[in-house]
């Protein structure tokens, strides 16, 4: 059984992380850290574990009984608590936040499994992706194999309330969230940096700019993503890559026809489709942004990190209905 420690263990993503791992047959939470909640049931917090678990909220870290340790801090937190805390080496990590996601004088490996898998299963330190990341990469990836990101590619994306972190602010409250749309950190968004990074990694360079305008959706959970290309290739032979690319993904499905939202939600799969309209490619793409945008896919990692079948624990049905 790999042992675990979930760090920030309150929040959704720990609350979901949770979720996914006491139903997992190789894993064991040995502790979920909470300071404002120690001594609390999880469940009393995160209600949907009523009758999953008794596991206890807990201000301890006993770092030297777990074999990894999952960050779920805020961003710019791991980066301090390392900086205070010291981590046993054969302990391995995998961090939820941004704080490592850019390559840089630290061992992190970018957690994207479509395109580090084999990287990943060798890493001690893993850096999970941003969820707007992941499904605008898994959107262009392919088309950056092909090298036909060759000029400014146009994205939007709308995202979930939860996106935004458990605790409340004005943009999350129902009252203010609901039968409503608005837009947030257009063209500078903090995931751009590490599209760029995995973009130009499999294409060998990125000129061109990831023109990305995120949006607030008025639903709790999920990620739903258009990109606009620019290029003359024929579609038949971008469908084909596209295909081939994630032939071998786990989770990640190249669609014949257009989807939607729920056909993702509740799941750590991403989906994707390619059309055609003249020279311009429409992708589009989808994900649970707390599953394969988050918690989903650290799972995934972990069981790379230790061996396993990347699916192990992730056999999700979709709320499609």
């Amino acid at each position: 059984m790999i042992k675990i420690g979930i760090l920030g263990a309150a929040g959704y993503t720990g609350g979901e992380l949770i979720r996914l791992l006491v139903n997992h047959p190789e894993a064991e939470i040995v502790f979920a850290h909470s300071e404002s909640n120690a001594g609390n049931r999880v469940s009393d917090v995160h209600e949907g574990l009523v009758g999953d678990t008794d596991l206890v909220f807990t201000d301890q870290m006993p770092f030297h009984d777990v074999d990894v340790l999952f960050f779920c801090f805020g961003h710019g937190k791991s980066e301090a608590f390392l900086k205070e805390h010291t981590i046993p080496s054969e302990v391995k990590i995998i961090d939820l936040a941004q704080d490592f996601r850019i390559r840089g004088d630290h061992d992190y490996v970018y957690g994207l499994p479509e395109i580090n898998k084999k990287d990943i299963a060798c890493a001690q330190h893993v850096a999970n992706p941003g969820c707007f990341a992941t499904a605008i990469q898994l959107a262009l990836l392919p088309a950056a194999y092909l090298n036909l990101l060759k000029e400014d590619v146009a994205v939007n994306a709308i995202t979930g309330s939860t996106g935004a972190g458990q605790k409340p602010g004005p943009t999350t409250h129902f009252s203010w969230r609901a039968d409503n749309l608005s837009i947030y950190k257009p063209f500078q968004h903090q995931h751009i940096a590490e599209i760029r990074q995995s973009l130009r990694q499999v294409q060998g360079y990125l000129d061109a700019d990831i023109d990305f305008i995120p949006y607030r959706g008025p639903f709790a959970r999920g990620i739903f993503c258009t990109a606009v290309v620019r290029t003359p290739a024929p579609i038949e032979d971008i469908v084909e890559a596209y295909r081939d690319f994630y032939r071998d993904a786990a989770f990640t499905h190249y669609s014949d026809s257009a989807f939607d939202l729920k056909q993702v939600v509740n799941t750590n799969k991403a989906l994707v489709h390619c059309e055609k309209y003249g020279n311009k490619l429409l992708v589009t793409s989808a994900i649970d942004n707390l599953l394969k945008g988050a918690v989903g896919q650290a799972v995934q990692n972990m069981n790379l990190m230790f061996g396993l079948d990347e699916r192990t624990g992730l056999g999700l049905k979709a709320s499609a209905f």
